[in-house]
Parts: C-alpha cells; structure tokens; sequence
C-alpha cells in the first residue's frame, strides 16, 4: 500500500542514500511543452534532512532540468528511487528545486559547507525543498545485480578540461555549455552561464528537435510557432476591440444621443 509523508521519514533516510541511481522528472508550464525525465547515477547526491535532498548536476548534452527550475512560478520537480535488490520500494520526493550553479558564490558555499567532492563536469548542484514524499510497492520492479558505476562521462569531461588546460581553447566548458546547455528544447532560458558565454563570444546554440515542434532561438528569445500564434490572436483581438470602438463611435454614440 502507498503511503505519503510532509517529511522523509527517518526509516528510508539511510535506503535513499544507499540507492545507485534516480530519476529526476519536470516540465516547463506550457501544455505544449515536453515533459523531461533524467536518470541519475553515482555517489553525487545526499539528503541534508528530512525536508531537503540534492544532487550534483553533471554536464550533458541537455539542460532540461534547470531550464524548468528557472521558468517563473515553475521549479517543480519530482525525484524517484526504486529497490532493485531486497524488498519492493519506490520511493518519490515531490517538491521545488533551486540551481545553483558553478562559479556562484552560493555554489562554492555549498561545496565547502557540506564537503563535497567537484568533478571536470561538475556544472550546478541541484536542491530540492521537499513538500511531500511518497512510498508505494514497487512489486512489478525487476531485480538488477549492480556492477560497477560508468566512468565514460567523467572521462570524458576529465579529458576535455585536460585539452583545455594545454592551450586548445576550443575544449572550454563554458563553451560547450554556450552551445548545448544555454536553452531548453522548447526554447526555455538554461545554464546562466552558458547564456553568457554565448552571447559574449558569439556562439550560437544548438538546434535540438526538428519538426513542428522545433523552436527557433533569435537573439536573446525563441519564436516557435505557438508564440507565434500567440502574436497573431493577440493583434487579430486588438485590432478586433479597436473596430468596435470605432463602431461604436462612430453610430452608437449619435443615435444615443438623438434618442
């Protein structure tokens, strides 16, 4: 039987960091925006009380997650454990995420504060304010032997910096991330620095869908065709309000007034 909490209870405290992967689920507040679900592996998160989890955000080829975070009045985010050994669990701690990213202060506070240990892709550290958190079964979930934790991404990052350190500038972080973090796929503002970096060395973003659903960036803003939509309507009621003041002007108002 599932069962909700307002907190973490003490009992799963321990099970949660004990788990070898996560999930991370959020969605910008458009309906016709796309809902973005991450998996998550390592020894990069932990649970600062029973109110409050995190986790490094590593380097990728997306920015979904913080895009989300940043969108005004969104934040939203859901994070999801399951028991691949031992008993039946899921566990999901529902909330609102904050990002802090590297190169903050409130970035290297954290960092030093609670000892944690960066990497080459290191780019944000992840807080989610928990509100609620629920625990269901899980029967239907396989059993899985763990084996060992993929060091391909950190390599590779390793490597990156690496190159970069030796003089080639091409292999900057805050290039990469100028050119494939700095927008969400619906065209949502991403990595903070990432903007930056673009916008001062001219460095433009990555198109990512295709298709109707593609969003086109512009500058410092995305025109896709919902927005566009959006213009049209707003101008066609605009223009709409305006004829009718004049109708009314123009016809209404004398015949009040000769009654």
């Amino acid at each position: 039987m599932g069962q909700f909490y307002e907190t973490i209870p003490e009992s799963l405290m321990q099970w949660i960091r004990d788990q070898k992967m996560f999930w991370v689920a959020t969605a910008p507040l458009s309906a016709s925006g796309h809902v973005n679900i991450s998996p998550k592996g390592g020894p990069y998160f932990g649970v600062l009380d029973d109110k409050t989890f995190w986790y490094m955000d590593l380097t990728g080829s997306g920015s979904e997650t913080i895009s989300h975070l940043y969108e005004a009045n969104n934040a939203r985010i859901t994070v999801m454990f399951t028991a691949f050994e031992g008993l039946p669990r899921i566990v999901r701690l529902f909330g609102h995420g904050r990002a802090l990213e590297i190169g903050t202060a409130e970035f290297a506070e954290f960092v030093e504060v609670h000892g944690v240990k960066t990497i080459p892709g290191s780019r944000a550290i992840i807080l989610v304010d928990i509100h609620q958190v629920g625990s269901s079964c899980g029967y239907s979930v396989p059993y899985y032997d763990f084996k060992d934790f993929r060091t391909t991404l950190n390599d590779h990052f390793a490597k990156k910096v690496e190159r970069f350190e030796q003089g080639k500038t091409t292999e900057s972080m805050e290039k990469y991330w100028a050119f494939k973090n700095a927008w969400s796929i619906d065209g949502l503002p991403g990595l903070e620095i990432a903007r930056r970096t673009g916008k001062a060395d001219g460095i433009a973003p990555i198109e990512k869908m295709v298709g109707p659903q593609a969003r086109r960036q512009m500058g410092s803003r995305w025109y896709g065709f919902e927005s566009i939509r959006f213009v049209l309507v707003t101008v066609a009621v605009w223009a709409l309000v305006g004829a009718l003041y004049t109708f009314a002007g123009n016809r209404v108002l004398p015949w009040l007034v000769s009654v």
